[in-house]
């Protein structure tokens, strides 16, 4: 079936034939076409979208809404001599499809396939490593300062596309702010499929929008501003002012406002972003225009695909679906609850008991699952939007007078909050508790979103109490154990499904204080001492249980829980085994678990029983790379720290 660019489908029953996609193994392909064939490639892109993503999961409804866009994009622009930075990325799969990765696009986020986004090492068209939101504007307008240094000839375009959500960010509007402050010739494109920057666009809005990025208009415009500028009748500063008023009365003239009107940048739009003649026309009129200028387009998420325009947000990522129904497919058999529910069910509960405790969250109430708070107290539940590092600040704030904030963001995400958590938490010692979801390897989403840096770089802050639990149980008591603390509190728990169901426990856990796991013979010596942290228990067991069966091994096995403090009494148990250490975590080796216990045993030389040399430890983990996208069980693998990796490297160590 073919499918229109502008029509809503609820069926693609089948492969659909797409014989223009066929032929196009670049951009250059699609620049030979007659623009007036260019609507029924969109067609066809969406139909192999569709196909293709029903049956390997990705960003769906995203890609739908930007496929008029990217094949604008590549037909006006010489990509890759031209430098298109997607912001996040999440709609750059009709990009990875135009630019030769369409016949293994079945690849998508598996392991040594291709990633689900935009990436540098994977092809010449991937300008910018994305994968966080609001990067693109800082990273395109430096190479449009590069490019203007380089004098590169023929001249270098380079565009910078952004979301609604991610132009919220603090990132963007510093980026913002540098673009209209410099010369450089750079091009944003404002995807706006959701936020009402503008209200809708009436007839002289839509006039006035078409004139300005006219190139009649625009060649007589730059020919007065040239002319003005020779005679010093203006200055740099006064066509500043020149732009902000051109601005300013089309939203006199039009009633509408936007944020970009004080700033120094021309400003175009808006468009609607499925009208691919108009787009094409419009990035040929204002694409060789000096200096920064933004270009707002209006898209639908989800385009194309009914079930998700009616629904966008649960099609973000919808996972596997029927192509011809849109019914999304669930497992036969009933799972485990993941973290992030154990989690926002914990909060409801601790909510209802405590009045002070209030969630934040950074444009992720679902995948926190503090929308389950938001259900029932939305008044106590803050949804701040990409800005995690206004998330923890303002946490602190409410932290400062009173109330006890659970600050849920991922993993990879808070890393951007860094000195927020330094600054404007740890140092007055406030009770806020950090709950970063999808820590460790994450799997599919790859290098962007693994959160493996977090015990590390918290462990280093003064007055922080760092947890990891190994199963849903344990993750509700260290939520309770938060509340006991009048200081800053960091639980990390892995994305998917917790180990154990949680049970109906309460009761905190004392800071600084591991669980022995495996007593080994009880005799006061062992073959390997184990310390793990977190999920990997459970492999660390599995390995364990067969090092003792089969090679006949006497193991003892530590859960640490806390990486700081770190149980002291643990440690001197343990190196009075007078035996090999080997630590396991899901986190760099480097200034996690195994330098920690490193560190303790270098500073408490006194703990090391007389006539035993210091124990050798041997750390387990994420070694010091970037570790690619795949199933977390085959990242596991890939370090080396999956239960295999971890009964190899007992069985090495036996006396």
């Amino acid at each position: 079936m073919e499918i229109n660019s502008n029509d809503s489908v609820a069926d693609a029953p089948g492969r659909v034939a797409t014989p223009l996609l066929d032929a196009i193994n670049s951009p250059h392909d699609l620049r030979k076409l007659p623009s007036e064939q260019l609507p029924a490639v969109c067609g066809e892109l969406r139909s192999f979208l569709i196909n293709a993503l029903s049956s390997h999961s990705g960003h769906f409804a995203s890609s739908m809404g930007a496929v008029e866009l990217t094949v604008a994009l590549h037909y006006v622009f010489n990509t890759p001599y031209d430098r298109i930075v997607w912001d996040v990325g999440h709609q750059a799969y009709p990009h990875k499809i135009l630019t030769g990765r369409r016949d293994n696009f079945d690849t998508l986020r598996t392991f040594g396939g291709l990633s689900g986004f935009p990436s540098p090492k994977e092809s010449p068209y991937d300008t910018f490593t994305s994968g966080h939101a609001s990067n693109s504007i800082s990273a395109a307008l430096g190479m449009a300062v590069a490019a203007k240094l380089h004098s590169d000839e023929p001249k270098r375009n380079i565009v910078a596309v952004i979301g609604d959500a991610s132009i919220s960010g603090g990132l963007a509007f510093e980026g913002l702010n540098n673009a209209a402050n410099s010369k450089a010739d750079l091009l944003i494109i404002l995807n706006d499929n959701d936020m009402s920057i503008d209200r809708n666009v009436g007839s002289l809005n839509s006039y006035l929008a078409h004139l300005t990025s006219s190139r009649g208009y625009n060649t007589l415009r730059g020919r007065m501003a040239d002319f003005l500028h020779r005679h010093k009748l203006i200055t740099d500063s006064g066509k500043g002012r020149i732009t902000r008023f051109n601005n300013s009365i089309k939203s006199l003239l039009t009633s509408e406002q936007n944020i970009f009107e004080g700033l120094n940048i021309r400003y175009f739009g808006p468009f609607d972003g499925h009208d691919l003649p108009t787009i094409v026309k419009v990035l040929r009129d204002i694409k060789d225009l000096p200096g920064p200028r933004i270009l707002h387009l209006r898209t639908v998420k989800g385009k194309g695909y009914l079930p998700a325009e009616k629904d966008p947000a649960a099609w973000h990522a919808p996972g596997l679906f029927n192509a011809a129904t849109g019914e999304r497919l669930k497992p036969l058999s009933p799972r485990p609850p993941k973290y992030q529910d154990i989690f926002g069910d914990t909060l409801v509960e601790i909510a209802r008991k405590d009045p002070r405790v209030v969630a934040v969250t950074a444009a992720m109430p679902s995948g926190t699952s503090v929308n389950k708070l938001a259900e029932v107290m939305p008044e106590r539940t803050f949804d701040v939007g990409i800005s995690e590092g206004h998330a923890v600040t303002f946490a602190g704030g409410m932290a400062k007078d009173g109330l006890r904030p659970f600050v849920a963001i991922y993993s990879a995400f808070l890393q951007r909050a860094y000195s927020h958590i330094i600054h404007d938490v740890a140092i007055d010692s406030l009770p806020v508790t950090l709950c970063i979801d999808r820590a460790g390897l994450v799997g599919e989403d790859g290098p962007t979103h693994h959160g493996v840096f977090d015990l590390a770089y918290l462990r280093s802050i003064p007055g922080m109490t760092v947890s990891a639990p190994r199963d849903g149980e344990q993750l509700r008591r260290l939520m309770y154990t938060s509340l006991t603390l009048d200081s800053p509190m960091a639980i990390r728990y892995p994305r998917g499904e917790a180990p154990a169901a949680p049970a109906p426990v309460t009761d905190p856990i004392r800071p600084g204080t591991g669980e022995l796991l495996n007593a080994g013979t009880g005799q006061g010596s062992a073959d390997v001492a184990v310390i793990t942290i977190g999920q990997v228990a459970a492999d660390a067991s599995k390995a364990i249980e067969k090092a003792t069966d089969q090679l006949g091994m006497n193991i003892v096995h530590w859960d640490a829980r806390f990486l700081k403090p770190l149980d002291e009494n643990m440690m001197r148990k343990v190196v009075t085994l007078g035996c090999p250490i080997v630590t396991v975590e899901d986190g760099t080796v480097h200034g996690g678990l195994g330098s920690a216990i490193l560190e303790w045993i270098s500073d408490h030389p006194e703990s090391i029983p007389g006539g035993h040399s210091r124990p050798k430890v041997i750390r387990m983990g994420v070694p010091d790379r970037f570790i690619p996208h795949g199933k977390p069980s085959e990242l596991h693998k890939l370090c080396g720290f999956d239960s295999e990796g971890i009964f190899n490297t007992l069985s090495n160590l036996r006396s």
